[in-house]
């Protein structure tokens, strides 16, 4: 409490005399920061160009090595990989996670429900194809991914036991309804977009249910999809580009960060 205006004039100079700053009086330093990046193509930066690892397809461009450059944390590790999938996360990615590490992304399940394989039907087959290969993946996500993730999200706790984690979500890769010259049809689009939502859903779900955060994809993307004027999805490989990482994803993943 400070000194009553009425304290005897020997008593201020006394306190003055004796009371010296010492490092706990200062203002405590900001915690540091070891930030290790998980997952696949959609975290990697596939398709954003300004590759610093070919063979994984690790942008410069991407929202963890944006993320990095922005906040200069103490260390950061990009393990992302494009083409991953949920065992190549727990075989390889999650080694570098240790009780030091602070923050983790992770971006993971789309290759798991067979995306390129239901994508390529979806631009190249009929719409009768286009659907049955959105079903199949869907039982997958219903069926399968729930416990798949389960294990992943608690081999990630385990091993970075005080880090935030999370968990990126994919966003909707089609603007829905009117034409789309060169795109698919109106109900392919639909339908793939319903197929984002439940994998989207379920991988909110069972974040949560670790108790990590949700960064979603489709709001961040709103108006940018594919078929739109101005599109931060590539038509042709299907992923954000540098764009989409800059304006979409990183700030998507930077309000899940507490403190950012």
């Amino acid at each position: 409490m400070p000194l009553s205006r009425y304290a005897g004039a020997a008593l201020l100079a006394l306190a003055v005399a004796t009371v010296t700053m010492s490092p706990a009086a200062a203002a405590p330093e900001a915690a540091e920061v070891n930030y290790v990046a998980l997952g696949d193509s959609y975290a990697s930066g596939t398709g954003a160009g300004n590759y610093s690892d070919a063979a994984c397809t690790r942008s410069r461009n991407a929202y963890p090595a944006l993320w990095a450059d922005a906040h200069d944390p103490a260390s950061f590790t990009f393990a992302a990989c494009g083409g991953a999938k949920i065992p190549d996360v727990l075989s390889g990615q999650v080694d570098d996670l240790d009780e030091d590490t602070t923050l983790v992304s992770l971006s993971i399940g789309g290759n798991d429900s067979g995306f390129a394989s239901t994508m390529l039907s979806c631009q190249y087959s009929t719409r009768s194809a286009c659907e049955r290969a959105l079903e199949t993946a869907g039982e997958y996500v219903v069926n399968e991914l729930p416990g798949e993730l389960d294990s992943l999200y608690a081999t990630v706790r385990a091993r970075a036991p005080h880090a935030e984690v999370v968990v990126i979500g994919y966003p909707y890769l089609y603007k829905e309804g009117g034409l789309c010259l060169g795109g698919l049809s109106s109900a392919k689009r639909t339908a793939v977009n319903q197929g984002s939502d439940l994998l989207n859903e379920t991988i909110a779900g069972r974040a949560a249910a670790a108790g990590f955060a949700f960064a979603d994809g489709r709001p961040a993307f709103s108006g940018h999809e594919i078929c739109t004027s101005d599109a931060w999805i590539s038509s042709s490989n299907i992923h954000p580009t540098a764009e989409g990482h800059k304006s979409a994803y990183l700030p998507a993943f930077s309000a899940a960060v507490s403190g950012t």
